[in-house]
């Protein structure tokens, strides 16, 4: 087999949503946005649908659309964009439940769809989506009489407990939805952990569920295991790759794994990122190109079959580090060339 191997563990994705539901003090909903992080909207939303998971977020109604096709009716399905010129039809036809962002937003919804249901995303501060303080009074009445199912909005730095911002943007939502009788939500994962305070009636966890910071306690969720394709030894002073960018300082042995770039294996990582043969670790030897990495296996014992650069002795957080960015990006840059296995379907 040339492709590498994902396996997507929902029994454990399952646990770390049961773990943030006895954190949170109303009800928990999760964040199926972009595939699920990357992990199969479908299969993730399913299990969760299973855990007690009734309210499930996704970013665009074309999202919302195949997520219901999966779920079929009951689950409700947010839509964080809200309702777009060209979403009518998503909406209505998948039950789809928009954010409205906008007064815009909000007059094409009750016109378009009249005593369909929706809710209302504020801005609290953090400047990206959502009627701030005065759109939000102007229609507050109008939308409130209406089918309003949650009023939410969204931490800027909820991963930062210490960060100022958190308090400020608390007040700022307490402020704008006091009197409301809708739900309230304003917390993601790091919200969650912030605390009480911040989790009103709902809570959105997303990167927790799959086994990323800041839920320091998240079980790992995705193992990928890239298949060896080639073993060569490279003399002292050989260089290794494009750009020669690795030069061998003593023999050694270089494996030769299906995967790079076109798989979500960012360049950034290169000659920097490690690989595991069970706990033994070897680092990448040389530039990720678009579909091969070149690993230096020399100080393993044997000649492995496969290497894993995700899994439980290295984390999506692990992997961004080494590659200078974040889980989030490691998560759903992961490519549709993987052979997808599923553990707790």
């Amino acid at each position: 087999m040339g492709t590498g191997i994902l396996t997507i563990d929902l029994d454990a994705l399952a646990a770390n949503w049961r773990a943030l539901d006895r954190l949170s003090q109303g009800e928990t909903g999760a964040v199926v946005k972009a595939d699920g992080y990357g992990c199969g909207a479908a299969q993730v939303a399913m299990r969760l649908a299973r855990e007690g998971a009734r309210r499930f977020f996704v970013a665009t109604a074309e999202e919302g659309a195949t997520l219901r096709r999966a779920l079929g009716e009951g689950p409700e399905i947010n839509v964080f964009s809200g309702h777009m010129a060209s979403d009518t039809g998503l909406i209505r036809d998948h039950a789809l439940t928009p954010m409205l962002n906008s007064p815009e937003q909000a007059a094409r919804h009750r016109a378009a769809l009249p005593g369909a249901p929706y809710g209302v995303q504020l801005d609290s501060g953090m400047n990206r989506l959502g009627m701030e303080a005065a759109d939000w009074a102007a229609t507050r009445p109008m939308l409130e009489a209406g089918a309003l199912t949650l009023v939410m909005s969204h931490l800027a730095c909820a991963d930062e407990p210490d960060r100022a911002e958190n308090a400020s943007q608390l007040k700022q939502f307490i402020d704008m939805t006091a009197g409301v009788t809708a739900p309230r939500s304003l917390s993601a994962t790091g919200g969650i952990l912030l605390g009480p305070d911040f989790h009103f009636d709902l809570t959105r966890p997303g990167i927790g569920l799959y086994g990323g910071l800041p839920f320091k306690d998240a079980q790992p969720v995705v193992r990928l295991s890239l298949p060896v394709i080639q073993i060569r030894d490279v003399a002292e002073g050989e260089f290794v790759g494009y750009g020669g960018s690795f030069i061998a300082k003593r023999p050694t042995r270089i494996a030769t794994v299906s995967a790079g770039y076109a798989d979500g294996l960012i360049r950034h990582m290169s000659s920097i990122a490690q690989l595991h043969d069970e706990e033994r670790l070897c680092r990448l030897a040389g530039r990720v190109s678009m579909d091969l990495l070149t690993v230096d296996i020399t100080d393993l014992p044997g000649t492995p079959e496969h290497l894993d650069i995700l899994g439980p002795h290295q984390t999506v957080d692990t992997l961004a580090e080494a590659a200078g960015t974040i889980g989030y990006e490691i998560l759903t840059s992961l490519g549709p060339r993987y052979q997808r296995r599923y553990i707790g379907a």
